[in-house]
């Protein structure tokens, strides 16, 4: 089982923690992830595109000419598509672009992500998480300590108000809960700083 070392938020040394293998040891499967990345990406899709076809757009009520004897081509509105001003044929409807991946994909696209981020030693875990009060400067106090530059993803057991608080006016920091947690986000951040309880979840949730 991999083991990595365990912190204090001052920076501290607290020991070492042993991760569950069959979740944060597994050899990350590439393909799996790009498909995980490229559902959610299309499900945070709108959809809200729309255009008008010709019994939505306005006017047109009337024939424009006789049927036969002008010499002209017969017309039956002048909304009809070929006329400027008139409808749009097979254009953009609202829709959903959400699906789904199987269940087990998508848990394995979770296990390959949580083991990249082992991999690559960008893989932070912290012996507890306590702040009493939601202050900015308490979480750039605790990212300086575990030496953090670079953009961060906060996971925790439980919902803790006061680090999401806390972490708002970061933008290079995001807060989640372990039940939360998904690979665009596990992608998206350099560094993964999880407590040793969210690791455990974790472990037991997915293995």
């Amino acid at each position: 089982m991999p083991k990595v070392a365990l912190l204090k938020q001052d920076g501290s040394n607290a020991g070492e923690f042993e991760l569950n293998d069959s979740v944060f040891g597994i050899e990350p499967n590439t393909h799996v992830l790009h498909e995980a990345v490229v559902m959610q990406r299309a499900s945070m899709r709108q959809g809200t595109h729309a255009v008008k076809n010709r019994s939505e757009v306005r006017g047109g009520g009337r024939k424009p000419w006789r049927q036969k004897g002008t010499g002209r081509a017969r017309q039956g509105s002048i909304r009809s598509p070929q006329w400027v001003g008139g409808g749009t044929v097979f254009g953009p409807t609202p829709r959903s672009y959400s699906y789904k991946l199987p269940k087990k994909v998508r848990r394995l696209a979770l296990k390959s992500a949580l083991s990249s981020k082992v991999k690559e030693d960008s893989l932070v875990v912290l012996d507890s998480i306590a702040i009493d009060a939601p202050k900015t400067k308490e979480v750039i106090k605790m990212l300086d300590a575990l030496s953090v530059n670079a953009k961060a993803l906060i996971v925790t057991a439980e919902t803790d108000e006061t680090v999401i608080r806390s972490a708002n006016n970061l933008q290079s920091v995001k807060v989640l809960t372990v039940d939360e947690i998904n690979v665009l986000d596990l992608l998206a951040h350099d560094k993964l700083i999880i407590t040793k309880d969210a690791a455990e979840k974790a472990g037991e949730v997915l293995a």
